[in-house]
């Protein structure tokens, strides 16, 4: 058992690499839809390209989406209106009638008998207006398209149909009361017209609950289905053109398969093929890092970074497909490699974008589209964002961004529809949200910066401001060293910006390579303003161990100051596994019959791993070597040059720095130029 748990201990990088990978792996798997995948790809409007296909099984010819919404409106339509009928209504109507007649004074001109025979005929016509209903239009004439469509009026717990014009309406109202209180006296008949348009109110009204529940009833009964397709049916011929009943029968064809493959027998198998798939993925994303990025693959903090990136945009875009499958675009999938190049580099950046985009392959629909369009998008990503701590840059960036997403789907567009009538319109709203989203590209370098303890151009800027505190302790106890620190920043800046590479990178890590001289300022050629050398009365391996200590004080100073790692490369590899061959030299000398040990005077490394490392190398010992020319004419910085970057060539200094011989050429010319600038003869001025 202790042995088991020991060996864990001492794997304990690989065992968490494999913990993440598991979670990771199982994480997207959970997200990816409940269906198997449909061999088939065909798209509207393009010929069928696979052999004649033959139903493999019976299925059902599934109505479109528009023909469902279209009957779903049709019922709507012709669904029954309820209206409902209020009694008491009409009962009130009646006693308050009768009651404001039976008060009138009774005079020669209106007996009891003339009174009785009023509210007699009063009630009648009470009866005859309610006696379907009295409704008011104001509130229910939106409900009824035409006053003779049949609607239902519910009496209590009867129904009867009836014609909607039977229901008496107010403009309906003055003429059946004329018509009936015609033959009275003026003063009779103004009596009875006050009072019934005193006391008559409607008592019907529409009953939405009845309707809508009649409505949901029909709507439940609608059917999805126009048809079927029996086992062996041609459903299509080799190069006939997807389009129309075809394309109807194939998308039915599509849901049929997919739900006889998706079932529990089958369901383990495709959880399993899902499994491998995105596991190969991740999989080559740890052995590129591996391969190319052995840094990045050792440090399980940044590990952790890059895969759980992967995750959130997987998660993000799959929680928007399930929302509304209308906003597959509005997701920012471009901040990964924003992200991702801002941190380490623009190839890893674009591979692990294009691995996210493959694995999101399996959730989107049109997922050859959706592939294409999200790789050409990264693409212009890494080759336009650069330098995020200018502003303007990322404007422009993700200004071109969206340009090629709305020229790539206008290009899909045109070719699925045959012109440009078809095209829909809110994907261009939907891109221009894209890359407003994009923005927070650089709220997320802030987080990860933090959350992560990673670095971008942003923290580079600050940590190349001379006044930090840092920089401002070097140019006090080390006045010498700052100056040459500030013209290596120049000369590297130059030539990072000569071949692309990161020159905000390697100006700051110039700035700070040399740190490590604090401890012993003196003991550098450079801070030795009074002319007095400590290292006369040193033997050559004494002042051989402080020259070669200046890098690992510099690392611990770093450290205890908390600069990023990308910086501390800096001050590591600046020597790489070069030799103070000075101090080596002169044990030779002092010792002619003893054998020296190489390794006491060599730089521990590691050689420089990346182009701006071995920048940094090259810019140091040229600026530092130029110091030493008396006559430093353009001929002998051009010797000095040459003979300083072949030596570093010859002793395998540059074979993990990913550069080749021309940018190393191009960088050799850079610093000639700016060291026979630094150099140049004045005019003598006269006295």
């Amino acid at each position: 058992m202790n042995t088991i748990i020991n060996k864990l201990y001492k794997n304990n990088a690989i065992v968490y690499k494999v913990l993440l990978f598991l979670i990771t792996a199982v994480a997207i798997v959970y997200l990816f839809p409940r269906g198997g995948q449909f061999k088939y790809d065909f798209v509207l409007g393009k010929p069928w390209q696979y052999d004649n296909l033959y139903a493999p099984f019976d299925f059902a010819i599934y109505k479109s989406e528009q023909e469902i919404e279209k009957e779903k409106e049709l019922m709507q339509l012709e669904s029954k209106k309820y209206f409902a009928f209020n009694d008491e209504i009409k009962q009130k109507v009646i006693s308050q009638f009768q009651q404001q007649i039976g008060i009138l004074p009774i005079s020669d001109s209106l007996t009891v008998k003339e009174v009785n025979e009023m509210m007699k005929r009063g009630v009648s016509i009470i009866n005859l207006i309610y006696q379907y209903g009295f409704i008011n239009e104001k509130n229910n004439e939106n409900y009824v398209r035409d006053k003779n469509e049949i609607v239902v009026l519910r009496r209590g717990n009867s129904v009867e149909n009836i014609l909607f014009s039977k229901l008496v309406q107010s403009n309906d109202i003055l003429p059946i009361i004329d018509n009936k209180i015609q033959d009275l006296s003026a003063s009779k008949q103004q009596i009875m017209l006050s009072t019934l348009a005193n006391v008559l109110k409607p008592n019907v009204a529409f009953d939405d609950k009845f309707t809508t529940k009649e409505l949901e009833e029909a709507l439940k009964n609608i059917s999805y289905t126009k048809g079927m397709v029996s086992k062996g049916e041609l459903i299509i011929l080799k190069g006939d053109i997807v389009e129309g009943k075809r394309y109807n029968v194939l998308k039915s064809f599509q849901l049929a398969s997919q739900s006889t493959i998706w079932s529990k027998s089958n369901y383990s198998w495709i959880v399993f093929g899902y499994a491998v798939l995105v596991s190969l993925a991740l999989l080559m994303l740890l052995l590129f890092l591996q391969r190319y990025r052995l840094e990045i693959y050792n440090d399980n903090n940044k590990v952790t970074f890059i895969f759980f990136n992967v995750f959130v945009m997987i998660l993000v875009q799959t929680l928007v497909v399930k929302a509304n499958v209308d906003y597959l675009y509005v997701v920012p999938l471009s901040i990964l490699p924003i992200v991702l190049k801002a941190f380490f580099d623009a190839r890893l950046g674009l591979f692990t974008h294009v691995l996210t985009v493959l694995l999101l392959g399996f959730i989107v629909p049109n997922s050859f589209e959706f592939i294409y369009l999200h790789i050409i998008a990264g693409i212009v990503t890494i080759l336009t964002v650069s330098e995020l701590y200018k502003r303007a840059n990322l404007f422009i960036s993700i200004g071109q961004i969206t340009l090629i997403y709305m020229i790539t789907y206008l290009a899909f567009s045109i070719l699925k529809e045959g012109n440009a009538d078809e095209i829909n319109w809110l994907y261009f709203g939907l891109f221009a949200a894209n890359g407003l989203l994009s923005f927070l590209a650089v709220f997320f370098i802030y987080f990860y910066e933090k959350v992560f303890g990673l670095v971008s151009d942003v923290t580079l800027l600050e940590l190349s401001n001379t006044n930090s505190k840092l920089l401002r302790e070097l140019n006090e106890k080390a006045p010498g060293t700052f100056q040459h620190s500030m013209q290596v920043a120049n000369l590297a800046e130059a030539a990072a910006n000569e071949i692309g590479a990161n020159s905000m990178l390697v100006r700051t890590g110039a700035l700070y390579h040399d740190i490590g001289k604090m401890v012993n300022p003196m003991y550098f050629i450079e801070n030795q303003s009074t002319g007095v050398n400590p290292h006369n009365d040193l033997s050559p391996k004494d002042s051989a161990r402080i020259i070669l200590d200046h890098v690992i004080k510099g690392i611990e100073i770093a450290k205890r100051n908390k600069l990023p790692d990308r910086i501390i490369d800096f001050i590591r590899t600046h020597h790489g596994t070069s030799v103070a061959y000075y101090f080596y030299k002169k044990e030779l000398d002092d010792n002619p019959n003893t054998e020296i040990d190489i390794k006491k005077f060599q730089y521990q490394g590691p050689i420089p791993f990346s182009k701006e490392t071995a920048i940094l190398m090259m810019c140091d010992a040229a600026e530092a070597a130029s110091k030493s020319l008396k006559e430093p004419t353009a001929q002998k910085i051009d010797e000095l040059i040459d003979k300083i970057v072949e030596k570093q060539k010859n002793d395998n200094q540059f074979i993990n720095s990913d550069i080749t011989f021309r940018e190393i050429e191009k960088i050799k010319k850079i610093i000639k130029n700016k060291l026979m600038n630094i150099y140049h003869l004045r005019v003598e001025y006269p006295d």
